[in-house]
């Protein structure tokens, strides 16, 4: 279930109450007249079943309460109520697999600015993933592919694509094409000034590397994991699956690729520098074609799953008349 915390202006309130009293979707609902100071209004809350949940923000939009009010959406982890049982099972739709289009927009545009936070993130993970490579060491790899931030802005170009949100396209494609060359300027710097150290040195670039050497040799498998990662990341953005997005993180070698080509420029091998610049390419591009595929087909399944505007409102006024012990 989510739960959704409405600011309603009082010309809108009996037609938003009456909305959401006529969906089957909706349980929960409590109205606080004169509750809301700024902006100043009733306060209705509620609960949705996540499966009915585009439904109802399309209706609540469409009466212009995000632009007069205010819509503020909580994911309510554990409901104990024989009312919120009865609301998903007169919804159409699995709650596990529902896409709530503007919680996904919201989380993947927070993921998508170019921020300080970000660039220092994904430089730490690139350095770290230099080390790695130099040392031969994976662990150090995957510890780099778990720091790296960089799949906020791949889902936001997704979701912008799809949803031809723009403006989110627009950050998440600056986000990448200037975080990933920022990083591996500060790879490199790292890289000469370890070197003046005497931590590291050329040679260990060019030494078999038997754990590390697949970052700058892509082949069609580097294709294929980049594509299977991006269908796994995308269902775990949308169905908010934190685990499973750490295990695809860990599964794609866009951090190291990075820092590969860097310290390959910065030692000047060229043929390295240019194996691991492609095998970034190809992951990046692997990714976004499996999220684009994988929301597109998320989107025309709901649109199969969930029944006409008109039909649902036949089928919930007819479940209304019936006797309590009869609904599913």
């Amino acid at each position: 279930m989510l739960h959704l915390r409405l600011i309603i202006p009082p010309h809108l309130s009996d037609a938003v109450v009456q909305t959401l009293s006529a969906n089957g979707a909706v349980a929960h609902l409590a109205v606080l007249p004169g509750a809301a100071r700024r902006p100043a209004g009733d306060v209705v809350l509620c609960d949705v079943a996540r499966e009915g949940a585009n439904a109802v923000l399309e209706q609540l939009r469409g009466l212009g309460v995000d632009h007069e009010g205010a819509i503020t959406i909580d994911d309510a982890a554990v409901t104990l109520s024989d009312a919120a049982h009865r609301a998903a099972a007169r919804t159409p739709g699995t709650g596990v697999d529902a896409v709530v289009w503007e919680e996904i927009e919201h989380r993947t545009g927070q993921e998508t600015r170019l921020s300080a936070t970000y660039l220092v993130l994904l430089a730490v993970a690139t350095v770290i993933a230099a080390v790695g490579v130099l040392l031969d060491q994976p662990i150090l790899v995957v510890g780099a592919m778990v720091v790296g931030p960089e799949f906020g802005p791949l889902a936001g170009l997704c979701v912008g694509l799809v949803q031809r949100r723009w403006a989110l396209l627009r950050r998440s494609a600056v986000a990448l094409a200037v975080g990933f060359p920022v990083a591996m300027a500060a790879t490199a710097a790292a890289t000469w000034a370890m070197t003046a150290a005497g931590l590291v040195d050329r040679s260990m670039l060019l030494a078999a590397r038997p754990l590390t050497d697949f970052i700058w040799r892509p082949d069609a498998l580097s294709w294929i994991v980049g594509f299977l990662a991006g269908i796994a990341g995308m269902v775990s953005v949308t169905s908010a699956r934190s685990g499973a997005l750490i295990g695809v993180l860990i599964s794609v070698t866009t951090v190291p690729a990075a820092a590969n080509a860097a310290v390959a420029a910065a030692y000047g091998v060229a043929d390295e520098a240019w194996g691991s610049a492609l095998q970034l390419l190809i992951n990046l591009a692997a990714i976004v074609a499996a999220g684009v595929l994988t929301l597109t087909v998320q989107r025309l399944w709901w649109q199969r799953v969930r029944p006409p505007a008109r039909l649902r409102a036949f089928t919930v006024a007819r479940r209304r008349e019936q006797p309590v012990g009869t609904v599913r």
